[in-house]
């Protein structure tokens, strides 16, 4: 069985401001959930709450490490438009409770003896930070990090990074990137930047045009693509296109004891053909990256779109993302009961 998916209500003891439009959340795990908000650096938690009568869940990293005795952190930057994000930054003080999801990713360190290059985008930083911390404390591999951002008021954790550096002088190295000042990073400027360091494993986070141009110049530089991990929390306009053509008839569902059997329309993922029908299944972030729609596949095959939040031992098992997950076969059995 994968990891839970349940919320729990949890207590906010700190808000940190880190710059005009990004604040820390303190969060008190109870001794009690101590082992189910057990973390690796890198991943996420899910949190969910009502506004506007409406209930909204999304995603944000620890920007703690589980490795260095800190609080449970995350840290939340204000986006146009961002109904959640908005909401932590104007709204959510210190005391108030708040439903979280145990963590969940596989954005997450390694186990490895290379060196690490990181390139993180504006609060893209906010896992690349944790996973440094943990890399950091727990080995002796040399981290390089290039941080990209608008202007300097904009750099997230600016302080906490000369801390770092200056506590493992020689093992990490920072480069801050101002668009304001040296316009947008371009695909030549990050494989100059990569230099001789093709050996690393390398993590990459941030807004989806950044991680892109990153993408493109390790490329140039010939960076093997089982060395690179990538974070992503936005989906492109048009999901990438599968390379089979499904044959589903019908997909029989397994919820809340019932059993049953959907016709199927073309394109629709099993998460949609089950809402069609009128059920009422488990889901969030319809991203592929809270895991809340998770589902046993217990007959047929389905293809992904995307999946941030299964491992692949997970998935070998039969579990899928509902959200992401496109039959293939011309029926299929799913079981949210399992």
């Amino acid at each position: 069985m994968p990891r839970e998916h349940d919320y729990y209500p949890l207590r906010v003891t700190d808000v940190i401001d880190e710059t005009a439009d990004t604040r820390s959340f303190v969060i008190e795990i109870p001794a009690a959930l101590g082992e189910r908000f057990a973390y690796a650096a890198g991943q996420f938690c899910t949190f969910r709450a009502t506004i506007g009568g409406e209930p909204v869940a999304r995603c944000y990293s620890m920007s703690s490490s589980p490795d260095t005795g800190e609080p449970f952190t995350v840290t939340v930057k204000r986006v146009p438009r961002g109904t959640m994000s908005n909401w932590m930054n104007d709204s959510l003080a210190a005391d108030a409770m708040i439903d979280v999801m145990p963590p969940a990713g596989v954005f997450v360190l390694r186990a490895h003896d290379t060196p690490i290059v990181a390139f993180a985008g504006g609060s893209g930083i906010t896992p690349i930070l944790s996973i440094i911390k943990s890399a950091l404390s727990t080995t002796t591999r040399e981290v390089a990090l290039v941080y990209a951002n608008r202007a300097p008021g904009s750099v997230i954790f600016e302080d906490a990074l000369e801390r770092l550096r200056a506590k493992f002088v020689g093992r990490l190295c920072v480069h801050h990137h101002l668009d304001s000042e040296n316009g947008f990073l371009d695909a030549a400027a990050c494989a100059a930047l990569v230099g001789e360091r093709t050996q690393a494993d390398f993590y990459v986070c941030g807004p989806a045009p950044y991680m892109n141009v990153v993408e493109a110049g390790l490329e140039r530089r010939g960076v093997d693509r089982d060395r690179l991990f990538i974070e992503r929390f936005e989906l492109t306009a048009e999901p990438t296109a599968l390379s089979e053509t499904s044959e589903t008839e019908s997909v029989v569902i397994r919820l809340e004891g019932r059993k049953h059997r959907l016709t199927y329309q073309p394109g629709d993922t099993i998460l949609q053909t089950v809402r069609r029908a009128g059920l009422r299944p488990p889901f969030s972030c319809e991203q592929g990256t809270c895991a809340t729609c998770i589902a046993y596949l217990g007959e047929g095959r389905a293809s992904m779109r995307v999946n941030n939040a299964l491992n692949a031992d997970e998935v070998e098992e039969g579990w899928i993302l509902t959200c992401q997950a496109i039959p293939m076969t011309r029926e299929v059995v799913v079981d949210y009961d399992r």
